[in-house]
């Protein structure tokens, strides 16, 4: 193997998002032909949270692995999946301590280890998470003596300034830095000075004529009115794949390529 090829795709929301992933990701791998296709499955199951029906059916769509964010825990099946050690998931690290799961896993591909990390911002959230920063250099440091090929985190966060603030307290030390959570792809993919390739948003796979997967015609009733009803996703249209595509050079751990995805799909 030379270069370590990663193809990481944005929340998947909803039957529809997933539908786009079955339609849209053969053309996907045969373009780039990754080693591993990670996505975001916290919006899986109806746009909250994710279940063993619903993470199947994308591994049989071709999904290796999945992090997830703080919707994960919106269906019950997070607590079983999460509870497997050997189960392609992880949610954000910086939950407490007794938290069920692992926010961090090592995942073989071919004889190439590839360290994956979810992390969770404070920002804007109503949570009161633990430190992302300290809880990075913890698993870090836990995994300092294995042979690692590349190191990808998943830092799902709402605020862009501690997107970019934890990316630069990362650069050199991990081979990929993916933002996620807000389902609006951002235009600033870049490879940051120590090596690391960084977006501060991947973006959704979802109904593109929405508002962040959600019926624009409600949400925009919801800010007239001030009355919150209840989002509903659409069962068909064009759809939105977004993603990045990733070359990690395994002898390094640091990037040599990072390329927004972007394609339409009709469901």
């Amino acid at each position: 193997m030379s270069n370590l090829k990663i193809l990481f795709l944005g929340d998947i929301f909803g039957k529809i998002g997933r539908q786009a992933v079955i339609a849209g990701l053969p053309k996907l791998k045969k373009k780039y032909e990754p080693d591993l296709v990670i996505a975001n499955g916290e919006n899986l199951s109806h746009g909250k949270g994710l279940t063993e029906t619903t993470t199947q059916e994308m591994m049989a769509a071709g999904i290796d692995f999945f992090t997830s964010g703080n919707h994960v825990w919106d269906k019950k099946d997070a607590y079983i999946l999460l509870s497997k050690k050997d189960f392609p998931l992880v949610r954000p690290a910086n939950y407490p301590e007794d938290t069920p799961g692992s926010g961090d896993k090592v995942v073989q591909v071919g004889l190439k280890s590839i360290l994956i990390i979810n992390l969770v911002g404070r920002v804007f959230f109503r949570e009161d998470f633990d430190d992302p920063f300290r809880c990075v250099d913890k698993i870090l440091e836990k995994h300092k003596h294995e042979n690692l090929a590349a190191i990808i985190v998943d830092f799902h966060a709402e605020a862009t300034s501690e997107k970019r603030a934890l990316g630069f307290y990362l650069d050199g030390r991990i081979s990929a830095f993916i933002g996620s959570h807000t389902h609006v792809q951002t235009a600033d993919d870049q490879i940051l000075e120590q090596g690391t390739a960084y977006i501060s948003d991947v973006g959704m796979t979802g109904a593109k004529n929405s508002v962040i997967g959600l019926d624009k015609r409600i949400i925009i009733k919801n800010f007239l009115s001030q009355v919150n009803d209840p989002g509903e996703i659409p069962e068909s249209g064009i759809c939105q794949i977004n993603g990045v595509y990733l070359e990690i050079d395994t002898k390094t751990q640091k990037a040599v390529k990072i390329e927004r995805v972007w394609i339409d799909v009709e469901i």
